[in-house]
């Protein structure tokens, strides 16, 4: 478990905010990705809430020098390994369950489990993990919640994921427990619509610059 925690911190260590993508259409995967990349963020959330997603981390993974292709919205074993063949360098989950931490433990490929209270982070460091995704974070208290789970909690380490923007992200990134956020303004839909790579290049350039 050290080994892929390890593996995971120099994914989320990368950069301050991690995209969350939601890809309709696998073609755009490759630009944006590589807008993405271009703009400083290279470890790149692509969510299986799509029937493109499993072809767009293939074709990232393959294609985007620079880039980490991860998969988020992983909600069982068989998601797990359809992503890991598909070319994900690491797994987000928005909560966890037995069978998905048995997939995670029989696999080289770092999961980062979602976590909403104290007793689920408890629970999953238990089961040997230091860094989680907080999740959805906004709604389940914000930053301040987060706060207060650093002392009682200490050792954990957090993605905060769910509500985050421009506006909000520094109040994380500023808490001690808080190595990244994960955030999907950084790629507007109507920009990917419109092909302005560009534009989504100088948000992921500003996203890429704060620190907490």
């Amino acid at each position: 478990m050290a080994d892929k925690t390890e593996k995971l911190l120099s994914v989320l260590k990368l950069q301050p905010v991690v995209p969350v993508l939601i890809i309709d259409d696998a073609a755009t995967a490759v630009p944006l990705a590589r807008a993405l990349v271009a703009g400083g963020l290279k470890a790149i959330e692509i969510t299986l809430r799509t029937p493109a997603a499993l072809e767009a981390i293939r074709l990232v993974a393959n294609e985007v020098e620079g880039a980490v292709a991860g998969a988020g919205t992983i909600l069982n074993a068989a998601q797990f390994d359809q992503a890991v063949e598909a070319g994900s360098q690491f797994i987000v989950s928005p909560g966890t369950t037995q069978e998905l931490l048995d997939a995670a433990s029989a696999s080289s490929v770092p999961l980062l489990p979602g976590a909403a209270t104290a007793s689920e982070v408890m629970a999953l460091r238990d089961e040997g993990y230091e860094v989680l995704k907080f999740f959805p974070a906004e709604q389940a208290g914000g930053a301040s919640y987060l706060k207060a789970l650093s002392s009682p909690l200490a050792g954990t380490l957090f993605c905060p994921t769910g509500g985050i923007s421009l506006a909000n992200a520094k109040d994380y990134l500023s808490l001690p427990n808080v190595i990244c956020v994960g955030g999907s303004w950084v790629a507007p839909k109507e920009l990917v619509a419109r092909g302005d790579w560009a534009g989504i290049t100088k948000l992921a350039a500003e996203a890429a610059g704060l620190k907490g």
